[in-house]
């Protein structure tokens, strides 16, 4: 008897759960992301960084933005990020010598710190103009949690300046919450990353200029890959020799950062 070729083949009942398991367990793992604890400062060119990646390895990252102190103690907490981008090596530091880290973290750029504001004021001899009554507020991140009010404050000590302008300074939990500041005009004046100069270029004026390196320790910026990415370890490696790429290293010399 000849079989009707308009009749659906059937499949034994063990063989249809297989393949409804195999095309779960596909999904599944093609809707993984990578969780990166970003650095507050990198907050702009993540976004671009996460794109080059995505184009060339397919891989999604979910970068959650914050400052380096802040990441550092949720990841000891557990939070379930696979690598770290901080804005200094001392957090990345602590977290390798407490057994959280697969290594010792290395340098993937070094920042460099900028005095700005959105008017437009001459900072050809900003020491003075931080003590001129014009200016009212002037923000620094948290120099506690986040390294560039850490090296904010270091070049106001080394100038004596901070003790006389101690009333006038309004701390940001972060570095993206001083951008705000001086964006918004909350703040006439803030030391921020030079990343911000590009961030929000066409979008608003920021007249700014680069405070002399030799004023602060040099921003080394470390990534360190967590314990606890062991189901995304392998992604989790790709995006850190990713960020060691010339092609990682280009976007974050237009975003103002320095690569060794």
């Amino acid at each position: 008897m000849k079989r009707n070729l308009l009749q659906p083949k059937k499949y034994p009942i063990k063989t249809v759960c297989l393949l409804l398991v195999l095309i779960f367990a596909r999904d599944t793992i093609s809707a993984q992301t990578l969780k990166v604890a970003v650095a507050a400062n990198l907050q702009g060119v993540i976004k671009v960084l996460q794109q080059d990646f995505m184009q060339k390895t397919n891989i999604q990252i979910d970068p959650i933005v914050g400052s380096s102190g802040n990441l550092s103690n949720q990841i000891k907490n557990g939070a379930p990020y696979s690598v770290f981008l901080s804005a200094d090596m001392n957090f990345p530091n602590e977290l390798y010598k407490s057994g959280f880290t697969t290594s010792k973290p290395v340098v993937y750029a070094l920042g460099s710190l900028i005095i700005c504001s959105n008017q437009n004021l001459n900072f050809n001899h900003w020491e003075k103009l931080l003590l001129a009554d014009q200016i009212k507020k002037i923000a620094l991140a948290n120099p506690a949690t986040a390294p560039y009010g850490k090296a904010a404050t270091e070049v106001l000590q080394r100038k004596t300046l901070l003790p006389k302008i101690q009333p006038k300074i309004v701390y940001g939990e972060s570095i993206a919450q001083v951008n705000i500041y001086i964006t918004t005009g909350v703040a006439e004046i803030g030391f921020t990353t030079e990343a911000l100069v590009t961030d929000v270029a066409n979008k608003q004026k920021i007249y700014w200029q680069r405070v002399p390196a030799a004023d602060y320790q040099p921003i080394e910026q470390g990534m360190v890959i967590i314990k606890q990415a062991n189901a995304n370890l392998q992604q989790a490696e790709k995006f850190y020799q990713y960020l060691q790429s010339a092609s990682a290293k280009t976007i974050l010399k237009k975003y103002g950062y320095r690569t060794k």
